[in-house]
């Protein structure tokens, strides 16, 4: 009996399984500075996972005056950053923010309940506010159809 064959075969199983069982497709969408928040940079990475996509996102600052750490409030908006519409999707069952403490900026995760294929093929927009105490500006603002993979 040859011991390099049972584990180069399992080796081989593990790869293709590992392989076949990734079914998740992330995105990343840069974000624009709005007015209210000039010269800070952001982006999120959208992360399809069944009937959901998750939200990884990143920012380097909030306006002068924000309470910290920050309360971030964040919407899936039908239309651009141009043309905004309604809020399709709010994402605000938790609001709170991690310190980022590689680079000073913050990060936080939110999920909505619609299909990454289904937020490709639509016209939306993701908006990133400040909380109803600091005023709900918006600060950051990304058009969906501009993800990069």
């Amino acid at each position: 009996m040859k011991p390099c064959l049972p584990l180069s075969t399992l080796l081989i199983t593990a790869t293709l399984f590992g392989c076949s069982s990734s079914t998740h497709q992330s995105m990343n969408l840069p974000l624009a500075a709005t007015q209210r928040n000039l010269g800070h940079t952001a982006t999120t990475t959208l992360t399809g996972e069944g009937n959901q996509t998750n939200f990884d996102f990143y920012i380097t600052g909030v306006p002068n005056g924000t309470i910290l750490p920050p309360r971030i409030y964040t919407f899936i908006n039908k239309g651009s950053c141009q043309q905004p519409g309604p809020a399709a999707f709010a994402m605000n069952d938790k609001v709170n923010t991690e310190p980022n403490a590689g680079s000073g900026g913050w990060t936080f995760y939110r999920s909505a309940p619609i299909t990454l294929p289904d937020l490709l093929s639509g016209k939306y927009s993701v908006v990133v506010r400040t909380s109803p105490e600091d005023g709900s500006a918006d600060i950051f603002c990304g058009d969906i159809a501009h993800v990069t993979r």
